[in-house]
């Protein structure tokens, strides 16, 4: 084994700091080595992280293993005493070249605000643009504000010189990644809002064609962000909202800002402002004290929201938060529930499909025979098309999960 390996858990984060660690590895002259980026949102991911150790250290009995985020950020001393683990690294030290040098685990910063560039994503289709880290929120069945920190914004000036550094290396389109996203600017002079920093980055890179965002917190879209999707053609037609629930008071013993009317007007406000527009959300199976009552209501979300993207995540107790010391459901249950809004969301994903189906839309060329389109959902296709153009093409079919389109002369 020559070549290093980075083995990713978790969020679009955590996949772009692991472009970034396979930067700083290289730039350390390491070969040879696998680098395991945790995830610690479910116990399922932790387990799968494990697992991918093991496994690691059997595939390649010499090599030096690594393992960081958020998982062996959280319990260093655990990961450390695993006997395929060479070395423990935090969130900060990850992201660095000279801990690729170093024998032993880092200490953790919570003041770091510099941001990473990472120089290769998705075949430069897209690029993840990290402007904001940590979350000031304690929602009560997460443990990332333990591991990622305070919330710390990456200033306006900077990221618009990430985004030209970005597009002149040929990229099509940049993804704005955070921890907590809307929370942008809260901790600048000044506060800029996420809404106002798009509104500066677009104008300051005219170059920048196709932006989009990840989760956003219901709670949180600031004016100016809704104004931008309704007037910026640039800012692609696809918002990801972090609803998590339907059931109210569900949302107050997660400590969620949000009710569920809430949640609904703000889908129905980004219809009315970008007609095009497609929604995904977070949504938890099985939360303690979730009745069937409860559970139902999130159940009905998916269709009163017109959700098309659904992220669904079974609940997974952490040890440390709130939520733990509730009165929890069985595993079964939670199982269960879980299926059943995985089948609600694959049944909603195909009705939003077929509703596309007569319509054009820019498409965004990932692999030959595949790409991606301005609402986000995949579009098959045939022809030559080179990886990283757009081609508007008309979408003339489906089978469900994807689209087929055809390209406009």
């Amino acid at each position: 084994m020559h070549d290093n390996e980075v083995i990713t858990f978790g969020c679009r984060l955590n996949a772009f700091e692991s472009e970034v660690i396979r930067s700083a590895v290289t730039a350390a002259g390491l070969t040879g080595a696998v680098i395991v980026n945790t995830c610690a949102v479910t116990a399922e991911a932790e387990r799968q992280g494990r697992q991918a150790i093991r496994r690691a250290r059997r595939r390649h009995p010499d090599a030096k293993i690594f393992v960081t985020g958020c998982a062996a950020h959280l319990s260093p001393n655990a990961y450390a005493a695993l006997p395929e683990v060479d070395c423990v690294l935090d969130n900060k030290a990850k992201l660095q070249p000279q801990s690729y040098l170093a024998e032993e685990s880092a200490l953790f910063d919570p003041t770091e605000t510099a941001p990473h560039l990472a120089d290769g994503f998705e075949g430069k289709c897209r690029a993840f643009l990290e402007v904001q880290k940590g979350c000031d929120h304690r929602c009560t069945f997460c443990i990332i504000p333990y591991a990622r920190g305070a919330s710390r914004s990456v200033p306006i000036g900077v990221i618009a010189d990430r985004a030209r550094r970005i597009m002149a290396a040929g990229y099509r389109e940049i993804v704005l990644t955070g921890v907590d996203l809307t929370a942008y600017g809260a901790d600048l002079p000044g506060k800029p809002g996420l809404g106002q920093m798009v509104r500066r980055l677009l104008a300051t890179v005219p170059e920048l064609q196709r932006l989009r965002l990840s989760s956003l917190d219901p709670a949180e879209i600031d004016t100016e962000l809704w104004r931008l999707l309704a007037e910026e053609e640039r800012l692609m037609p696809h918002l990801h909202l972090s609803l998590q629930a339907g059931d109210d008071l569900i949302l107050k013993r997660m400590k969620r800002r949000h009710s569920r009317v809430e949640a609904i007007a703000v889908t129905r406000r980004a219809r009315e402002l970008r007609p095009e527009v497609a929604l995904g959300a977070d949504l938890i199976a099985g939360f303690p004290t979730e009745t069937e009552e409860m559970f139902g209501l999130t159940l009905d979300l998916i269709d009163e929201c017109g959700l098309a993207f659904v992220h669904v995540f079974p609940y997974s107790m952490r040890t440390g938060t709130p939520a733990a010391r509730m009165p929890q459901l069985t595993s079964a249950v939670i199982k269960e529930r879980a299926a059943r809004l995985r089948m609600a969301a694959k049944t909603a994903l195909a009705v939003e499909l077929r509703a596309r189906i007569g319509t054009e839309t820019d498409v965004l060329i990932e692999r030959p025979g595949m790409g991606r389109a301005a609402f986000y959902a995949p579009v098959s296709f045939t022809g030559p098309d080179a990886v990283a153009s757009v081609r508007r093409m008309r979408l003339v079919g489906t089978n469900g999960h994807d689209l087929h389109g055809v390209a406009v002369q």
